[in-house]
């Protein structure tokens, strides 16, 4: 794709949206085109397919169901859609984003088992099992893969198998790891997972989709239609019956997320993790050198998200380290962990080992400017 002026270029060390490439912003400067176009059809069943294919799902067995919104909106179709009349669900809890489904739970009048854990914390899988063997009414388990709040990985396979075990359906929030971290669902036992266009493919803020085992889509439609646009059957059977969205799709948005799937698989599945890892690894290198340290043991990190314990100093001042890197062109993100001074750095996107290495030389910077003398601590 020619690119007729390049943008300026950020780095972007936040949660999402992630940094994207020139060609991707680029490719949402499209003619105007009507999304009830064959042509434009075409595009989202291609789009359609793909997704089911990145997370290694056998068509024929799991379908991918596209929603106009960002991640949230993904987890509020599945928690309103899924739950059978009478039946609960389940969230293992042990963050910010495992917390928001069940706050979306309660919202819909939703039983929900919320199996609360500390979020610097794995879940601990014996008190899964007992709560699910204990409760036979428990339809639904849900839990995120990585908490981008703090970094962990949970350990949803074991989580699934439990769940499957129980006769529950097992529903993965993927968001900030579908397209980054390698997901093969019937291996690791989901049912669902869910994701969005801003964060792992990079692509644009806007379109956000579950791939999902069409067997439960289908008993779905007979489950309490707890609401109207965000209703996973109605949309998946528009999309199966007629190849589009139920109703407006984000259309330039859409152009951008086909070309982030063109770029994602021709980087490479394994090339792209191999690079995420790099700027992992120096993004620990930098804290170090920094003398500060993150707040989870590496062991059990996502290798995504990493939250650094922020310095106990009075000198410490976040806003004034993100002005600093902002106006030098990287973003970074403040801390989800109450009662703890943290930060996040992040590498969800399309950045590398370089820029990583390019941040940490004006964060140091910035630290001495608040007066600290490097490593902070020694």
């Amino acid at each position: 794709m020619e690119i007729v002026k390049s943008v300026k270029r950020n780095v972007l060390l936040n949660p999402g949206p992630a940094t994207t490439t020139d060609t991707v912003k680029y490719a949402q400067v499209v003619p105007d085109i009507c999304p009830r176009e064959q042509e434009f059809v075409d595009i989202m069943d291609d789009i359609r397919r793909e997704l089911v294919n990145i997370v290694h799902a056998d068509p024929e067995q799991y379908a991918a169901v596209i929603f106009a919104g960002s991640g949230t909106i993904i987890q509020d179709v599945l928690v309103n859609s899924l739950a059978p009349a009478g039946k609960k669900i389940c969230v293992v809890n042990n963050g910010a984003y495992g917390a928001r489904m069940v706050d979306i739970a309660r919202y819909y009048g939703i039983e929900c088992v919320n199996i609360e854990f500390a979020t610097t914390q794995l879940p601990d899988l014996e008190v899964v099992r007992q709560t699910l063997e204990g409760d036979p009414e428990i339809a639904v388990v849900f839990a995120v893969h990585q908490e981008t709040g703090t970094g962990i990985l949970n350990p949803v396979a074991e989580i699934g198998r439990m769940a499957h075990e129980r006769g529950c359906v097992f529903v993965v929030d993927t968001i900030s790891t579908y397209g980054l971290r390698p997901i093969h669902m019937e291996a690791e036992n989901i049912d669902f997972v869910m994701s969005s266009a801003q964060k792992g493919l990079a692509a644009m803020t806007g379109v956000s989709w579950t791939v999902g085992r069409r067997e439960e889509i289908e008993k779905s439609k007979d489950y309490p239609r707890r609401a109207y646009y965000c209703n996973l059957y109605m949309q998946h059977e528009f999309f199966e019956r007629v190849g589009e969205m139920h109703f407006t799709p984000p259309v330039q948005t859409i152009y951008a997320l086909k070309r982030a799937i063109s770029e994602y698989w021709q980087e490479g599945e394994q090339a792209r993790w191999e690079r995420l890892q790099g700027c992992w690894e120096a993004i620990h290198r930098g804290i170090e050198e920094l003398g500060l340290a993150s707040v989870l043991p590496k062991e059990v990190q996502a290798k995504l998200v990493v939250t650094v314990e922020a310095p106990d100093d009075a000198r410490f001042d976040f806003f004034k380290l993100h002005d600093y890197c902002y106006e030098r062109g990287f973003t970074i993100y403040p801390g989800k962990m109450f009662g703890l001074k943290t930060f996040r750095l992040c590498n969800l996107g399309q950045i590398t080992q370089k820029d990583i290495e390019d941040f940490f030389v004006v964060a140091k910077e910035a630290f001495r400017k608040m007066g600290f003398s490097l490593p902070i601590g020694v």
